[in-house]
């Protein structure tokens, strides 16, 4: 009976987690572009952005999804890190609802409210158009479902009567501050082990409201969930950016500072957040429903006061991260390396995972118009030692260019298993296509310094009048680049879709008009067939590079398929 007790006990944490990941991730579908919309326009000024941290992380019920959303916007140029910093610091205070809505589970056998839920969920799932609300009602569900078994079965374990638990613990002098040092490094170990600051707070309220820990522990262990949580985020952030790994250095900076002044006047502070609840942590006995109230107490005030210190000093600790972490030096040019998405665990919520995917090919998109900007300077270059050196850095930006393909699209791949919604699905659709047809521009942007090798090697050159040509038609289509690149960075709505048709059509005139006046050209002996040859191959490469581009640019625009 005991096993079994033990596996109902791990079973409903892990539901508790399924749970409130299942809530947020139906609200952000229900709400993911409003939300980001949000997070962009609603942070003019450091009050501003902390209250909208606070409600968004609120809503969502996850403070990782709201720092996602805000380091995205950082990368993106959208918010500093003054910005991020005050939003991440108002999703410190929105997760303490998490606390609340526990609190209020191990108030009273809520289970017996879940069961009416559950069949409305089921119903509304069916019904196609509202099934993100059914989906958030299963989420509630479950986590309402664990809280009540948590509660039962806590109750099942008789854990005061525990020999070897009161045992224990009786090892700990509850008013001794190494104890309270000693609990707070295992909630640290233990939050950063269970990747989940909600399941360790639930355990920590099943301990307390059981009578086996008493409340000064107990909170050393919310404490000690605080910097868990921030040390999985910076691990993470290690494989990203330098503006990533920076705001989530801000993030630990916050919880780390907090904790320090709560340790310096700690049993001060905690009798006064139990006199607000009406308990006193003196006492034998205190009512279990009181204690589970002093955790979620404790959990509001350490954010808010903690918050309410440190939003004076956004700039300090904006100088502060940007003084620990530097810039890698790597050439992000020259070295293969996903800026966003690379191996960034932190990303929890597929919708939002599609925001960093597009700001990844938004990159790959600029590369590829580097890569032929050196195509261009190829051509110009006389000096055998020179042309060498460039040409094997284009090879280098090919297998960059194929990397950067298949990397994404895995990517891509994985956030597509989870359960999404419609626009997204076709958001991750167009994103395959689009960087299926920008590798396709830099396998075109080989072709063509691949036959410039060929003309080198050779002992013929081009005419001056071919080369005046070439540097036209290669004029032409890096403004088609820049055309696509402007659209990849820009908003759809403001973008001039006929502009890059017409560039398309210039280069079809003009490569047809090149392709008649070669024929001409070396029916007159103006020059070899071999290099009347080699010159329409990099004139119908760059043709078709114009093609990809305005299929990168439909894909984008959610328009037809471009035929060539």
């Amino acid at each position: 009976m005991s096993l079994l007790i033990i596996f109902k006990l791990v079973g409903a944490i892990a539901l508790l987690i399924y749970g409130m990941k299942a809530m947020s991730e139906a609200l952000q579908k229900m709400a993911g572009s409003q939300l980001r919309h949000v997070l962009g326009a609603m942070t003019t000024n450091r009050f501003t952005g902390m209250l909208t941290g606070m409600f968004v992380t609120a809503s969502v019920q996850s403070s990782a999804a709201t720092t996602v959303m805000t380091v995205s916007f950082v990368n993106a140029g959208l918010l500093t890190l003054a910005q991020a910093i005050s939003v991440i610091m108002g999703a410190n205070i929105g997760t303490t609802l998490s606390a609340w809505i526990m609190s209020a589970g191990f108030s009273f056998n809520i289970t017996n409210f879940v069961w009416p839920a559950f069949l409305i969920g089921i119903m509304l799932i069916y019904m196609k158009r509202y099934r993100y609300i059914g989906d958030f009602l299963f989420g509630a569900s479950f986590m309402f479902f664990a809280l009540g078994t948590l509660n039962i079965t806590g109750k099942e374990m008789d854990l005061a009567h525990n020999a070897a638990l009161a045992e224990f613990f009786s090892q700990f002098d509850p008013n001794n501050f190494g104890t309270i040092l000693a609990f707070l490094v295992i909630g640290t170990i233990l939050t950063f082990c269970v990747q989940s600051s909600a399941a360790l707070m639930a355990i920590t309220m099943v301990l307390c409201t059981s009578g086996v820990l008493s409340i000064y522990p107990g909170i050393a262990l919310v404490m000690g969930e605080n910097i868990g949580t921030t040390i999985t985020a910076n691990l993470a952030a290690m494989t990203g950016n330098t503006q990533a790994r920076r705001a989530a250095l801000s993030h630990m900076f916050f919880n780390v500072f907090g904790v320090l002044w709560v340790l310096i006047m700690f049993f001060p502070f905690v009798n006064f957040v139990c006199s607000l609840t009406g308990v006193d942590p003196e006492a034998n006995s205190i009512n279990p429903v009181r204690l589970s109230f002093v955790l979620a107490t404790f959990h509001t005030m350490f954010n808010v006061t903690n918050t309410f210190i440190l939003i004076w000093f956004i700039p300090q600790i904006e100088h502060f991260c940007c003084w620990a972490i530097k810039p890698r030096k790597a050439d992000e040019e020259e070295d293969f390396r996903l800026n966003y998405i690379g191996g960034n665990t932190i990303m929890k919520t597929p919708e939002l995972s599609v925001l960093e995917a597009q700001k990844e090919i938004q990159l790959f998109a600029k590369r590829i118009q580097r890569m032929f900007g050196m195509v261009r300077e190829l051509l110009g270059i006389t000096d055998t030692n020179e042309f060498t050196k460039l040409y094997s850095r284009i090879e280098k930006y090919e297998s960059i260019s194929d990397n950067m393909e298949i990397e994404i699209a895995k990517y891509l791949n994985n956030v597509s298993d989870a359960h999404l919604s419609d626009d997204t699905k076709a958001k991750i659709r167009a994103m395959l296509r689009e960087i299926s047809e920008i590798e396709s521009i830099g396998d075109s942007c080989y072709n063509i310094a691949r036959t410039l090798n060929r003309k080198t090697a050779g002992k013929e050159d081009f005419t001056e009048k071919q080369y005046e040509h070439l540097h036209q038609m290669l004029e032409l289509t890096d403004d088609s680049l820049t055309q696509m690149n402007v659209l990849m960075t820009g908003r759809k709505d403001s973008f001039d879709v006929n502009r890059s048709f017409n560039i398309e059509n210039e280069i079809n005139n003009y490569r047809t008009q090149l392709k008649n006046q070669n024929i001409n050209d070396i029916n007159n002996h103006e020059y070899a067939y071999e290099m009347g040859t080699m010159y329409m191959d990099i004139v119908s490469e760059c043709e078709k590079l114009g093609d990809y581009v305005v299929n990168v640019v439909e894909a984008r625009m959610g328009t037809r398929q471009h035929s060539a």
